[in-house]
């Protein structure tokens, strides 16, 4: 299946969701015009069709392969990697001053959406250093600034986030990793991270690690926590790097899914000469952190968009080849493309619906990134609320639609090489890392509900009522609305059990708003007739599947603490 790159939906959400040219309007982005909008689509999409597709196959079937001397990727990794860094993609979205173009942050995420859509675990990479940079430039010292942030804009250099360690998963604060200080700025790191993607390769010169670790005498917990920028190759007098800083690539996991990706255990200090740099204040690292964090979860997000779109060209492309049993009801008894069957059509419609909506939901989310960057305190509580729908939501379709997938494809989908299955496998991860789904669902009621007294979501409720038209919709939005007063005063269980459903409701209570949008302007192209039947099915059936869990969102924690934990291997 030859991959081709969404850029006709991606300038559509851009233009509706988005609303790019209202960001255009502004001193700050007056350089995302209709032409560099278009040139930046279409440029990623040549790489993405021409470079990254083709790599795919190869990326899952060979993998990241562990040496002795460190993470070698599969041929042509290296080659098109480079290419991406010399394109000035890693570009897109970085301030100025650093080497970047300073483009909104909603067109770098479409310039990651198309190369993820691509090759998923190939675009891990460049995706995580975006992290890296967001830290820096909210926490770094200048002369870290000055040092890093070009390469890392460029992608020359990529970054890392290192938190999790064997003991410390979502509880962060269990962390052991130490910092000692040599006394001149410099601090001694020492410890185990595990889980850390693209922790080491053969693409790039360098590689940044910001690293979580307890400096002496800190306090238990996240309170104790301080952040160190922990380079792959020390600093030489001329900013090159140089001398090794002790770093080492112990293994790479052996994982279900996102081969191209190395998932490496890193041990830091082994020979007590690996040398960091505090970022920010000591004891800062939890803030350091999300920093990274939020950034991170709308891109994980993004990912689910990503694996959604590339399932979803897999899907149509074979039930627009594979001729199989006459259709239902038709006098002619001949074959038929699969296509034509009642229950592929379901799914293919669901398929391109979920997609849209999905990517209605992160785009929308990055659009709100750049409001709140032009000092819009609505927008930066808005961004707020639905980043943990963005996370959530946007794996948990991610998922769904990979498994749609392989259903459309039959048994060939199970089969390895019709690469149904990697989707699946490749996505299964996003709802886990960068915080679970239930943390999001978790963070949703028990933090961002409170927002501004309440105020973000009662004005997100408001925003959708006096947009929408569908009657299914604004019910969905009144039972929204009350389920959230209700969850405003309930006890910890009683939040926590109902989280999960009340954040499934939320997110497509709002992406029905947004589809609705677009399906208002869809024009009578076969991209508009395809959008507006994508709207109508989503209004038609998962608006009123979403309804269904009211039930669960309103349920009491009871039920679930009703027996011993015990009696559940009963």
């Amino acid at each position: 299946m030859a991959f081709t790159p969404a850029t006709t939906e991606q300038r559509f959400v851009l233009d509706h969701i988005v609303r790019i040219g209202e960001l255009a309007d502004t001193e700050r982005y007056a350089a995302a015009s209709d032409d560099v909008v278009d040139a930046v689509l279409e440029g990623v999409g040549q790489l993405a069709a021409g470079e990254w597709a083709p790599l795919n196959r190869a990326g899952d079937t060979v993998g990241a392969k562990w040496t002795p001397d460190g993470v070698v990727m599969p041929d042509g990794f290296a080659q098109a990697y480079k290419d991406y860094v010399e394109g000035g993609w890693g570009t897109i979205g970085v301030d100025e001053e650093w080497g970047g173009q300073g483009l909104p942050f909603a067109i770098q995420t479409a310039v990651l959406d198309t190369l993820g859509s691509a090759n998923m675990g190939f675009a891990l990479c460049p995706t995580l250093t975006v992290g890296a940079i967001e830290a820096l430039q909210h926490h770094g010292s200048p002369e870290q600034q000055a040092l890093y942030l070009p390469h890392l804009a460029t992608g020359e250099w990529t970054g890392t986030m290192n938190l999790t360690e064997p003991q410390a998963g979502s509880d962060v604060g269990a962390l052991r990793a130490t910092a000692t200080p040599l006394g001149d700025g410099k601090w001694s790191i020492k410890g185990t991270k595990i889980y850390i993607s693209f922790g080491d390769h053969d693409m790039a010169p360098n590689i940044v690690h910001l690293v979580l670790a307890r400096t002496p005498g800190a306090p238990v917990g996240t309170k104790g926590i301080s952040l160190f920028l922990v380079p792959k190759y020390r600093l030489n007098e001329d900013g090159t790097p140089g001398e090794f800083n002790d770093v080492r690539v112990v293994s790479i996991e052996h994982k279900m899914g996102l081969h191209a990706s190395p998932t490496c255990v890193l041990s830091f200090g082994d020979n007590d000469d690996c040398i960091g740099e505090l970022i920010g204040a000591e004891l800062g690292g939890i803030r350091a952190m999300f920093t990274m964090m939020n950034n991170a979860r709308l891109n994980v997000g993004l990912q689910g968009v990503q694996v959604a779109e590339g399932a979803t060209q897999g899907a149509v492309a074979y039930a627009l080849d594979r001729v199989q049993s006459a259709r239902a009801g038709s006098p002619n008894k001949e074959s038929v493309k699969i296509v034509e069957h009642p229950d592929v059509r379901r799914m293919l419609m669901r398929m391109k619906a979920q997609t849209q909506a999905a990517r209605a939901l992160v785009y929308y989310a990055a659009g709100q990134v750049d409001r709140a960057n032009l000092g819009d305190h609505a927008a930066r509580n808005r961004l707020e609320l639905v980043t943990p729908l963005a996370k959530a939501h946007g794996t948990d379709l991610g998922n769904e639609v990979a498994s749609l997938g392989i259903q459309v494809h039959g048994g060939m989908g199970y089969v390895e090489e019709t690469g149904a299955a990697q989707y699946f496998r490749d996505a299964r991860i996003t709802p886990i890392y960068e915080g679970t789904n239930g943390i999001q669902a978790a963070d949703l009621v028990g933090r961002k509900l409170g927002l501004d007294n309440g105020g973000a979501f009662a004005t997100l409720i408001a925003d959708i009522r006096a947009e929408a038209k569908d009657e299914r919709l604004l019910s969905l939005v009144d039972a929204c609305e009350a389920i959230g007063r209700k969850l405003a005063t309930a006890d910890a269980d009683d939040k926590l059990a109902a989280s999960y459903p009340f954040l499934t409701m939320l997110s497509v209570a709002t992406c029905g708003w947004l589809m609705e949008r677009q399906g208002g302007v869809a024009g009578s192209d076969d991209f508009g007739r395809m959008k507006a039947a994508a709207v109508r099915f989503y209004l038609d059936q998962i608006v009123p599947e979403a309804m269904g869990l009211n039930a669960a969102a309103n349920a009491s924690a009871a039920v679930l603490y009703s027996i011993e934990a015990d009696l559940f291997a009963a």
